[in-house]
Parts: C-alpha cells; sequence; structure tokens
C-alpha cells in the first residue's frame, strides 16, 4: 500500500431501537459485547491493526457512555498530532436537524475533512461483529484507481434477499444496487451467492466532497441510497470482495469471513453464542488481530467453588458456589451460592444472590437478582419484571434493579 494520508470517519450514531432495552440509555455502538468490549471496539481495533489512525467517530443518539468509553479507553496518543480517537457530535450546519443519513453526517463534518486534506476518507459504520485488514481494501482500491470502493460480502443467493445487494461485471465494477430484491443478482463467476453491502466505503476526497455537494442541493442524504449509485455511471465504483480479506493469526476452524450485523437481540445473543467453546466462529483471542479491551481495574476473578463449562469470565468477579453453561460474565459480577447461569448473558457489577436461576436471559449492568428468583423458566411471571423479547430472551434492564423472587 501506498503512503497516503488518510482520515477515517465512523459512522457511530445508530439508535439500535431492534436493540432495546439494551439501547434504552445507550446507543447501539456503546452496547457491551463479549467479556470486556463494546460493539464499536471492533470497528475502532480494525483501523488501529491496520495502522489507520486519525479517526474521528460521529455520534448522535444516547451519546453519553460512548462519549465516556472512547475518552476512558482510546486515548492514542498526546505526543502525534494526527494519532487520535476524537467524537463528534452533530454540527447542525444547515439548522438545528440531526444527521438526516448517513452522507449527511458526513456532510455535516466537511470541514474536518478539509482541514486535514486527506487523498483518502475512509467511512465505516460501527454496528458490526467482525475484523479487516483495510489496508487490503485500500490496495484494491488504488490498484484500480477507483473513485469509490465499497466493501461486499458474498452471502448464498438465497439469504440475499434481507440485505442491499450489488450487482458487479467480471472485474469488480458496480453496475448496480438492488434493495432486499426478491430475486438477487448472483455474482458474475459464483450463481450460488450474491454480493451484500457492509456499509463500509473509501472515497478519493475530491469525488467525496463532490458527491456530497450534489446529494445535499438534491436533498439525499444516504451513501448506499443516493451518493454512490448516482457515481455508478463513472465506471470508477468497486465492490471489494470481504471473503478475500485475509487476517494474521486466524484460526483453521474459525468461520471465514465472519461478519455479524448485532442489530437484534437474538442477533446478539448469537454471536456471543459464536465465542464460546474449544472451536469458536469467532476466536477473541488473536494476539496478531487483538480487539483492544476496556481497560479492568480491579481485582482479578475469584472462583471458590463452581461448575463451569463453556464459559467466558472476565476479571474482577467473584463466584461462590455456582453451576455456569454457556455464558458470558463480564467484569465485576458477584455470583452467590447455589446460583445456575445457563445461556446467559451478564454485564458488568450484577449481583446474582443465592439460589437464584436464569436461562436465557441478558442481565444489563448494576442490577441484583435477589434469592431464589427465577428467570427464563416461566415467560408468564417474567413479563411483569423483565422485557421478554420476540425470540424469547428475557432482558433484564440498565438501572441498579433489585429484581424479587414472584409472590
Amino acid at each position: 500500500m501506498a503512503h497516503l494520508k488518510v482520515l477515517a470517519l465512523v459512522l457511530a450514531g445508530g439508535k439500535g431501537e431492534r436493540l432495546f432495552p439494551l439501547t434504552a440509555f445507550r446507543s447501539k455502538p456503546s452496547v457491551p459485547f463479549g467479556g470486556r468490549y463494546r460493539i464499536v471496539d471492533f470497528v475502532l481495533s480494525n483501523f488501529v491493526n491496520s495502522h489507520i489512525y486519525s479517526i474521528y467517530l460521529l455520534v448522535q443518539y444516547k451519546s453519553q457512555s460512548l462519549i465516556e468509553h472512547v475518552r476512558m479507553h482510546w486515548n492514542l496518543s498526546s505526543v502525534v498530532k494526527s494519532h487520535f480517537v476524537t467524537v463528534v457530535p452533530p454540527q447542525m450546519r444547515m439548522g438545528p436537524e440531526w444527521f438526516q443519513g448517513t452522507a449527511d453526517a458526513v456532510f455535516q463534518n466537511i470541514g474536518l475533512i478539509q482541514q486535514h486534506n486527506p487523498k483518502l476518507i475512509i467511512i465505516f459504520g460501527a454496528d458490526h461483529i467482525y475484523r479487516i485488514d483495510i489496508r487490503q481494501m485500500m490496495d484494491f482500491h488504488l490498484e484500480r484507481e477507483a473513485f469509490v470502493t465499497v466493501a461486499a460480502r458474498p452471502v448464498p443467493v438465497e439469504l440475499a434477499s434481507s440485505f442491499g445487494v450489488i450487482v458487479t461485471d467480471e472485474a469488480g465494477r458496480i453496475v448496480g444496487f438492488q434493495e432486499k430484491p426478491k430475486k438477487p443478482a448472483p455474482m458474475p463467476n459464483d450463481p450460488t451467492r450474491a454480493y451484500v453491502s457492509m456499509g463500509n466505503y473509501i472515497f478519493n476526497k475530491d469525488i467525496l466532497l463532490e458527491a456530497l455537494g450534489r446529494a445535499q442541493r438534491k436533498k439525499q442524504h444516504d451513501f448506499g441510497a443516493h451518493v454512490i449509485p448516482d457515481l455508478i455511471d463513472t465506471g470508477k465504483v468497486f465492490a471489494y470482495d470481504f471473503a478475500t480479506n485475509v487476517i494474521p493469526g486466524t484460526k483453521p476452524y474459525e468461520e471465514r469471513g465472519y461478519w455479524r450485523d448485532v442489530g437484534t437481540i437474538s442477533a446478539i445473543f448469537d454471536a456471543h453464542t459464536d465465542m464460546l467453546g474449544g472451536k469458536p466462529l469467532f476466536e477473541l483471542d488473536n494476539d496478531q488481530w487483538p480487539i483492544h479491551p476496556s481497560g479492568y481495574e480491579g481485582p482479578a476473578t475469584k472462583i471458590l467453588r463452581g461448575d463451569i463449562r463453556n464459559s467466558l469470565i472476565a476479571e474482577g468477579c467473584k463466584i461462590q458456589k455456582a453451576k455456569i453453561r454457556n455464558s458470558v460474565i463480564r467484569s465485576g459480577v458477584t455470583i452467590e451460592d447455589d446460583v445456575t447461569v445457563e445461556d446467559s448473558l451478564i454485564m458488568d457489577h450484577v449481583i446474582l444472590k443465592k439460589g437464584c436461576k436464569l436461562r436465557r436471559v441478558i442481565v444489563d449492568k448494576m442490577n441484583i437478582i435477589d434469592e431464589g428468583v427465577q428467570i427464563g423458566f416461566d415467560p408468564s411471571k417474567d413479563r411483569f419484571r423483565c422485557h421478554i423479547d420476540a425470540s424469547g430472551i428475557a432482558i433484564v434492564p440498565k438501572g441498579g434493579l433489585l429484581i424479587k423472587a414472584s409472590r
């Protein structure tokens, strides 16, 4: 890859309504994930691991927890001025409205682009779990002298109707888009699969600024629906095949091209399951391409006694006597005697008191589950004290609640 000046813009303003109640007090990118991360840590780690260090995080809804997370854990350098992760709220250049779409979010920050004057602008979302070496995508972009490159993920053609489908020629040039089509166009060399957009883009700076100006004059605000389709006729818009991206340290048993949109309760629950087991679909333990975690300042986990199988347990937990199966326990959790946790996600600083039993439950931060409480066994009782997702998963919202046994 040629040494170019690059600026990264991460779109991190998503409401995450389908993740309610996990997003009742935080934005989607700020939702905790895994033992010690938040969703936004995955895209930021991809940039840092790809040696891209000039990063603006464009935030919007319920952004305070995300702002605090970045302030505490993503201070790249106090010496090199081009090494930063900086949170940027809506600039409201055109009036009092917040971001009207993905393109409008970038348009409102044109001043930052002009200030840095990079050769390339890399625009990624903050809502997904995956690894990508962005340098390989940049090489693809430069080799083809592209104006725009769109990250494209091959999926079975029968599943592509749920996505925005990219139509390409044999050279990878984008010739059309289909929005959730009934009959998706297959990849040119593979009739069994179709390209779907990942919402990640590389733009030449001048092309981006011109395109954003046209879009604003037309009152068009979205990259996927407006800006990029408007550039197709240039013949300089290409699809980058995400499946060709090679990540060092990837284990043979991992799913190739692992990528998950964790936009629903069932999706984020299943993605946690993907990390479990001796041969997980997505291996967190990769020292050649680490996910940079939140720092935890506290003691190591203490396990006094327990029957723990196929689970992840973060730092600072205290487990007295418990049965834990197929679960993720985040930092600072206290689990007292005779507690059973099965197929569950327990977030930071939760207290599970003596004798409680949880099955297919997500307990958000700072809650106390009282002695003898059972959740996940009787939906008719659970609905009075938790949120029941359409998938059947019970969620105890954040808020320092004391969940008592039903009488």
